[in-house]
């Protein structure tokens, strides 16, 4: 691939995972899904050995954590009319942005 075809898409997961990480400050759990987002960016700008074994299992892991974490009943990703977050739609976007970032590990590793 191009070098920068791969600059512009390592700059635009940077700054898609610096978002997803910055949005769960407030987050019940920030301690579990702050780290989450930021390993994606550890694994994009990691030098050395090219293994892309590594970034498969890395991926699988989260894509087999969103499909865990995907609601028994979808309500979407928005807040419903009255401002209020219920449980589905909680593991709605926790389960998008899994998948989310399970995808963007494996193209981080064709790019390697």
């Amino acid at each position: 691939m191009s070098t920068n075809f791969t600059k512009i898409i390592k700059y635009f997961f940077t700054l898609l995972f610096i978002f997803f990480a910055a949005v769960q400050y407030n987050d019940p759990d920030p301690i579990v899904w702050i780290p989450t987002y930021l390993l994606p960016i550890l694994l994009l700008w990691k030098k050395g050995k090219r293994d892309r074994i590594m970034y498969f299992a890395v991926g699988l892991i989260y894509l087999l954590w969103a499909a865990n974490q995907f609601p028994v009943e979808w309500e979407g990703v928005r807040l419903n009319a009255m401002g209020m977050k219920t449980i589905n739609i909680e593991l709605g976007r926790e389960s998008l942005g899994l998948g989310i970032a399970g995808i963007s590990v494996w193209i981080i590793g064709l790019l390697k």
